[in-house]
């Protein structure tokens, strides 16, 4: 930082080691080994090498079938390679004795779909949920029972044992060590029965289900058994469960920080007082594994009382900031939105929960939304998890070091956060200065002094600004491919294998930050991002400019490929797939140039433009009425307003689609643009989908809500109409800013609707 006399000064951090000998965790269990997997007090590994999983939350039962394939090739596109699932005992047995595994409940094709895009799979089987289900996953004959619910109660026990064993049938034993089940959650948000935990990893056992890894989640200080699961934490970067007047919570603003401390005691916090729970202790017991997460926020839920809206950046800064502080384990939650697959399944304040959240939308703002487009997270996160694939298996080795100078408290937004993952003799710089709502302050005089294993770097060359917004991974002495980066100022994505010829180690460009770099046998260069590679002692530099991160893609697997493209890309069995994509490029690191690839039509493709939009003609039926300042509250928080009142008085837009967006090649997209307070869209009469207003755009996949050209030709869904409730100016309800500044159009509704015609995947060629 600077001094008030203009002198710069070093901020500095020396590396800390290990504070005890590596010892190994208690799972897998001896039986229960499989799939390569095992665990320290330090780190996970796969067939003796470290990694770093990356789990992304998708619910199968929230999506329809049909996109399961699309799905899970559009996650490990992103850099996921764990799929995470909540199995919702109240989607599947709403009727004591009649289970239903079919169609979206198909659990077993689930798991063979994410199988078959190499992806590995956590099961979170309860048999409470939450993931704001009614009842927390619970069926109605299950909540009305009279048992004591989430205890070792015999007679509740033997309803467990009842759904455990329905579920391994379901599974026909693809949920054994080796398989692509790697891991089974047992409840959720379970603060103070450790016993109940072992004895559903009993039951679970006796069903016929197990795994190498078995989790709990761990936050709000719960007390979890010794040595039977893997703690779990979380975080996020705002919550719809805070009262509605309520400031930005500490509990919030404190993952933005450089820490060692992995409880959150804010997560669930409402729904743990409401079910008698006591406070959190705010203090994490790893219990002899590593730091992991299974839920950071990878977007937000919007409940009726509270509408809170996050960036992209906003996202991925929390997940950076955990990766400096040591997580041996990224898990999202959500990393996929959805909807749910009947009537009256979301939590609310009638089925005894502190909030109301939307019928049927899950969207969740999440890196890939309910509709299946990318939200701005998804290229941040991208970039992230390509490092992870990348250069996991050395932070599998590293401590985290926190600087000698750390913000002296939770409202600082002056100091730089950064911390120093390292061994010893490598490491990498993690900085990451941002915070949503309260941003933080661009730090100018920045050089940094690193110490490992007595050695002191200090870089870069002259002091730099860091730009408000950062999200750095700086090389300190890394050694790639017989070449040691003695340090660099541009972060870090992969390293890509050109066979016989030399590799390259990717790099991009941090925004605002001039890109430096040396190497232990040469001096410091200065080098202009671009595209083509520079030598760097017998290793080739790629720098790429900060301005390609949303188009920056890298092939998941052993053999990473670097890819930009203006489209969204994926990979199957076949190759690479292109969707909504003018062109693309791949980079042939034998040659050293770019290969330019175009999507090509395929015999049952249709032509279409990608991407093209097309207005959509509609008629205002009715205007709304004269809103209500409010329906009603549980405690503090408001209720939302009832289903007759949403259809009494509602504006009642009829929309028309045009011809294309019935062609089922098109994969159209009906993106509304609108203000109000709830807006439902019906087809045919039936109600498909719902949201809270929260000002930002409402997507819906028309194929998923079964529009599009049938059999013989005819049109199904051809009657559809958008019911807008409008917003009292007076309401208390808690909006994002930019549904606040426009509280005058949500006060007498407003609708723009267009569709988008996505197109089909196509080959590249």
């Amino acid at each position: 930082m600077t001094s008030p006399l203009g002198v710069t000064a070093l901020l500095g951090v020396t590396h800390r080691d290990w504070p005890t000998p590596e010892t190994p965790a208690a799972l897998p269990a001896p039986h229960e080994r499989g799939a390569g997997i095992s665990v320290t007090d330090r780190a996970l590994f796969r067939d003796g090498r470290g990694w770093v999983p990356v789990s992304g939350e998708v619910h199968y039962s929230r999506l329809p079938r049909a996109r399961w394939d699309e799905r899970m090739q559009q996650l490990r596109a992103a850099g996921v390679t764990v799929v995470a699932t909540y199995v919702f005992w109240n989607h599947h047995v709403a009727e004591r004795g009649r289970p239903r595994f079919d169609d979206h409940l198909d659990v077993a094709a689930f798991v063979d779909a994410a199988a078959a895009a190499g992806l590995d799979l956590v099961l979170r089987i309860g048999p409470w949920a939450h993931g704001e289900s009614r009842n927390g996953g619970f069926p109605d004959w299950v909540q009305a029972a009279p048992v004591e619910h989430r205890s070792d109660d015999p007679a509740y026990l033997e309803l467990v044992r009842e759904w455990f064993g329905q579920l391994a049938r379901a599974l026909d034993g693809r949920a054994h060590p080796g398989g692509p089940v790697i891991g089974i959650q047992l409840e959720n948000e379970l603060y103070d029965r450790p016993e109940h935990i072992v004895t559903l990893k009993r039951l679970a056992r006796e069903a016929g289900m197990s795994a190498p890894l078995w989790t709990a989640t761990a936050w709000g200080g719960a007390e979890l058994p010794d040595g039977e699961v893997l703690p779990l934490f979380g975080g996020y970067a705002d919550g719809f469960w805070v009262d509605p007047g309520a400031a930005w919570d500490p509990t919030f603003r404190a993952h933005y920080f450089p820490s060692h401390d992995w409880d959150d005691p804010g997560v669930g916090a409402d729904v743990r007082a409401s079910q008698g729970f006591a406070a959190a202790s705010g203090t994490a017991d790893l219990h002899g594994f590593p730091p992991a997460t299974c839920e950071l926020g990878g977007g937000m839920a919007t409940a009726y009382h509270r509408r809170p809206v996050l960036s992209g950046r906003d996202v991925a800064a929390l997940a950076h900031v955990k990766i400096g502080n040591g997580s041996a384990w990224q898990g999202y939650y959500m990393f996929a939105g959805g909807r749910n697959p009947g009537l009256g399944l979301q939590e609310s304040i009638a089925t005894g929960y502190p909030n109301d959240l939307p019928e049927f939308g899950y969207d969740f703002h999440a890196p890939i939304g309910q509709s299946g487009d990318l939200a701005d997270t998804a290229p941040l996160l991208r970039a992230q998890h390509a490092f992870l694939a990348a250069f996991g298996d050395r932070l599998a080795g590293m401590t985290s070091s926190l600087p000698d100078d750390r913000p002296p408290s939770l409202d600082d937004r002056a100091t730089l956060r950064w911390v120093l993952r390292s061994n010893g003799d490598e490491g990498i710089v993690v900085v990451s200065h941002h915070q949503p709502f309260d941003p933080v302050r661009d730090v100018e005089g920045v050089q940094l002094r690193v110490v490992q294993g007595g050695a002191e770097t200090v870089f870069p060359s002259q002091p730099i600004t860091v730009p408000a917004g950062t999200l750095a991974r700086w090389p300190v002495g890394l050694a790639v491919a017989g070449t040691r980066i003695a340090w660099a100022t541009a972060s870090l994505v992969t390293v890509l294998d050109a066979g016989s010829a030399r590799p390259t180690l990717v790099l991009l460009e941090d925004d605002g930050i001039p890109v430096e770099f040396a190497t232990d046998r040469g001096g410091v260069r200065t080098v202009d991002a671009g595209y083509d590679p520079v030598d760097a002692d017998g290793l080739d530099v790629l720098v790429l400019p900060a301005a390609e991160a949303t188009d920056l893609w890298i092939r998941p697997g052993s053999a990473p490929e670097l890819w930009l493209t203006d489209g969204e890309l994926a990979w199957d069995a076949a190759g690479a797939q292109l969707r909504a994509a003018a062109s693309a490029r791949r980079y042939d690191p034998a040659t050293r140039t770019w290969v330019t690839l175009s999507p090509a039509a395929t015999t049952t493709a249709a032509a279409v433009a990608p991407g093209r939009s097309l207005a959509v003609p509609m008629e205002l039926e009715r205007s709304a009425a004269a809103p209500e300042p409010d329906y009603g509250f549980g405690g503090p928080r408001h209720r939302a307003p009832a289903d007759a009142t949403i259809r009494e008085r509602s504006a009642r837009y009829r929309l028309r689609l045009p011809a294309e967006a019935l062609d089922p090649d098109t994969d159209a997209v009906l993106d509304l643009d609108w203000a109000g307070d709830v807006g439902r869209m019906l087809i045919d009469g039936v109600i498909v989908d719902d949201r809270f207003w929260d000002g930002t755009r409402w997507s819906v996949s028309l194929r998923d809500v079964g529009v599009g050209v049938g059999v013989g030709g005819v049109s199904a869904g051809d009657d559809i109409v958008v019911e807008v409730l409008a917003l009292a100016p007076e309401s208390t309800v808690a909006l994002a800013a930019a549904a606040e500044a426009r509280r005058a159009d949500a006060a007498t509704t407003a609708l723009r609707a267009s569709v988008r015609l996505r197109g089909p995947w196509l080959r590249p060629a």
